[in-house]
C-alpha cells in the first residue's frame, strides 16, 4: 500500500507551522484493496495549542472489526493503546525523542443494564456510562485535547516529527468464550505509525 501524505498548515501563538501528513504503509500479505478495506487507520490529525501546550486531535478508523463486536457484547473487556511520540529532527540520522506518551482507553458492556461504560483515565473523569455502542465507540477511538509538549520546550527554526499508533491490547478471554473466539488473533487490530513532520 502506498504511503498518502496531506499538506496542510495551522497557526500557533503566531507562527506558520507546516505540516507533512505521511501514513507509514507496513507490509501486507494481501491484495492492496484488502489492506485499504480492513486496516485501521489514524484520520483527522491536528496539532492546536493552547497558551502553554501543544496538543494534538486525533481518530482512530474501522477498529472495530465483528468479532471484536461480538466479544464486547460477551462482556470482555477490550482496550486500546494509543503511543503518541514526539523528536526533534537531528542534523544526524538519529532524532531525538523529546516526549513519550501512551494512552489507554477502555470499553465494557453491562448486559443486565444495557450500557456501555467507556474509561479514559487520559481525561481524567469518570467512566462515561452509554447505552449506545456508536457513542461508546466514538468514545473509544477519538482523541481530543491531548497534551503532547509546553510550547517552552519547542525551539523556534527547529523540526520536528510527531508519530502516532494506535493498537488494540491483547485480551484474556474467560474459558466460556475460547470456542466462541479461538482465533484470537485473527481479531486484533494495529495500525501503521503515522508521522507529522513540522516546523516551529
Amino acid at each position: 500500500m502506498t504511503p498518502h501524505k496531506r499538506i496542510t498548515s495551522l497557526l500557533i501563538k503566531g507562527r506558520i507551522i507546516f505540516i507533512i501528513l505521511t501514513a507509514v504503509a507496513g507490509g501486507c500479505c494481501f491484495s492492496s484493496f484488502a489492506c485499504a478495506k480492513d486496516m485501521a487507520e489514524i484520520e483527522d490529525i491536528r496539532l492546536v495549542n493552547t497558551r502553554d501546550d501543544l496538543l494534538t486531535y486525533f481518530k482512530v478508523t474501522r477498529s472495530f472489526s465483528d468479532k471484536i463486536n461480538q466479544a464486547i457484547m460477551n462482556g470482555v473487556p477490550t482496550t486500546f493503546s494509543f503511543y503518541i511520540a514526539l523528536y526533534r529532527n537531528d542534523s544526524s540520522w538519529l532524532d531525538k525523542n523529546i516526549s513519550d506518551i501512551q494512552i489507554k482507553s477502555t470499553i465494557k458492556y453491562n448486559s443486565l443494564k444495557n450500557e456501555f461504560s467507556v474509561l479514559r483515565p487520559w481525561k481524567n473523569e469518570n467512566p462515561v456510562i452509554t447505552q449506545s455502542f456508536d457513542e461508546a465507540k466514538a468514545l473509544m477511538t477519538e482523541i481530543d485535547n491531548l497534551p503532547i509538549i509546553p510550547l517552552n520546550r519547542l525551539v523556534k527554526g527547529e523540526k520536528y516529527q510527531l508519530r502516532i499508533k494506535a493498537e488494540l491490547d491483547k485480551v484474556t478471554l474467560p474459558l466460556s468464550l475460547h470456542n466462541l473466539f479461538f482465533f484470537v488473533s485473527y481479531w486484533n487490530f494495529e495500525t501503521n505509525w503515522y508521522l507529522i513532520n513540522f516546523s516551529y
